[in-house]
């Protein structure tokens, strides 16, 4: 199919070859149900819904697709670049369109193969196909979000998609995801045999291009697209960013944090007017398990919770204590929370001996770990509950900050909300940050006495500094 698609005039990319050989295993027969969620301009639909269907149609006589998208238009759409590609380069993989073949949304093959585009909630009848190509069944986020949207396209892939399927048809679904509960989150929820492919904008761990954690995709040529998702990052919302990004929605509001909760901010005050703290969560396993989570926070003098700097990473422990350290020198904070179980067993000795060699001292409040992980969450929740955290709008650690703490205690990780556990628990020792103390009003010499604020004590203490200064001017 790759010579296919540069015959097309396509050149794949690393992210499209992968999606091919996914893709070719669909038309062999080895995977029935197959789902991948790529972000918005990635080429998915270009590569799945476009260039695989005449090559799909090619590979065994007789074979005919559904494919559907949100709308009758869009789905129309990609028939016709379809069929333009049949009649421009047909001949090399063997198909012609019949002569008959007229309609913009169904057509059919000289060899017997028929092409039909459907929107969602349109009626399928009088046609069966052995593939169910669905791209994009949900057209926006406020639909994505709508429970009667979702429910519509629930009730239509399985009452009138579905069962359109010839004996042993195959499924697609390409999606950018909006919400957990959509078309894609119940499939997966409910149905166990669908293979999966997430390639998120960002690399995480375990990435299935091979990509180092932070490395954007589609950066392999010069087509411009990992520089424009660098863009988006730093200016989408953390949860749209989760969501039609890295393809792991949210839930909208959370069960045990909620997004309210979370108040971004431009600036955070002066680092004069607030009382500097932080905390740990440790792992010791490099790059697999869980992660290490140093965060910094800042209380003002109103008692307001700023949440200043976050490290996390999947690293060794002579990687994890610098990071620490290196915050610890930024922020100079008061004191520094962490469960005590951690640093005895492992990492204290380490710690200590990094501290001596680098000169940078915290004083280290440590915590028994008691009771689960929901339950040492408590008193930070309850403050969060009370006046919120403010968090940097533009950090790039929000998005997932936010995601794990909506997810949670559900969630794949629970390392920051552990972190900020910890915070939570020496909240009782914390001091607010001091407010400024007010200027006060210049003094007025003038022989009009209720203009005057000049005491004769005032001019005493200057005469006294005056005295003082000729006398260090003589000696």
């Amino acid at each position: 199919m790759c010579a296919w698609a540069q015959l097309c005039g396509f050149s794949p990319a690393r992210h499209h070859k992968l999606l091919i050989d996914k893709l070719q295993r669909v038309a062999r027969g080895d995977i029935k149900k197959l789902a991948f969620f790529l972000p918005p301009g990635s080429a998915k639909s270009t590569y799945s819904s476009v260039l695989f269907v005449p090559w799909y149609m090619a590979s065994a006589q007789g074979r005919s697709v559904i494919a559907a998208s949100h709308t009758t238009e869009l789905s129309e759409r990609f028939s016709r670049r379809v069929r333009a590609l049949i009649q421009e380069h047909g001949p090399a993989l063997g198909i012609a369109l019949s002569e008959d073949s007229q309609a913009a949304g169904r057509w059919s093959l000289r060899s017997g193969g028929e092409y039909l585009a459907a929107g969602v909630g349109s009626a399928i009848l009088g046609f069966r196909a052995d593939l169910l190509l669905l791209d994009d069944p949900i057209r926006s986020r406020e639909e994505a979000f709508s429970q009667t949207v979702r429910e519509s396209v629930w009730d239509w892939f399985h009452a009138s998609a579905r069962t359109r399927l010839r004996p042993g048809g195959a499924q697609i679904l390409i999606m950018t995801r909006f919400h957990e509960d959509d078309l894609a989150g119940r499939l997966l929820q409910r149905e166990a045999d669908w293979a999966v492919m997430n390639l998120p904008a960002e690399a995480e761990d375990g990435d299935p291009l091979g990509r180092e954690p932070g490395e954007m995709l589609w950066g392999d040529d010069g087509y411009g697209y990992a520089a424009s998702l660098r863009e988006q990052k730093a200016t989408q919302l953390p949860a749209i960013w989760s969501a039609l990004y890295q393809g792991r929605p949210a839930p909208e509001e959370g069960d045990y944090f909620k997004a309210g909760w979370f108040k971004p901010y431009a600036k955070a005050p002066p680092i004069e007017m607030m009382h500097i703290y932080g905390a740990c969560d440790w792992a010791v396993s490099e790059g697999r398990g869980d992660y290490t989570v140093h965060l910094v926070v800042g209380q003002d003098p109103r008692r307001e919770l700023y949440l200043l700097d976050m490290w996390r990473k999947q690293a060794d422990t002579a990687t994890s204590d610098d990071a620490f350290l290196d915050l610890a020198r930024r922020w100079r904070p008061i004191g520094w929370g962490c469960e005590k179980g951690q640093l005895a067993n492992s990492i204290e000795p380490f710690l200590r001996e990094r501290q001596r060699m680098r000169g940078v001292y915290v004083a280290m409040q440590m915590f028994p770990t008691r009771g689960d992980k929901s339950v040492r969450a408590q008193s930070i929740r309850g403050r969060m509950a009370l006046s919120g955290l403010h968090v940097p709008a533009g950090a790039p650690w929000l998005p997932d900050l936010m995601h794990e703490c909506l997810s949670f205690p559900a969630g794949k990780h629970d390392d920051q909300v552990v972190a900020l556990g910890l915070i939570g628990q020496i909240l009782d020792l914390m001091v607010p940050g001091r407010a400024p103390a007010p200027a006060k009003p210049p003094k007025v010499l003038s022989t009009v006495p209720s203009l005057c604020t000049v005491t004769m004590n005032d001019l005493w203490r200057e005469a006294d500094r005056g005295h003082q200064r000729n006398s260090r001017r003589i000696w």
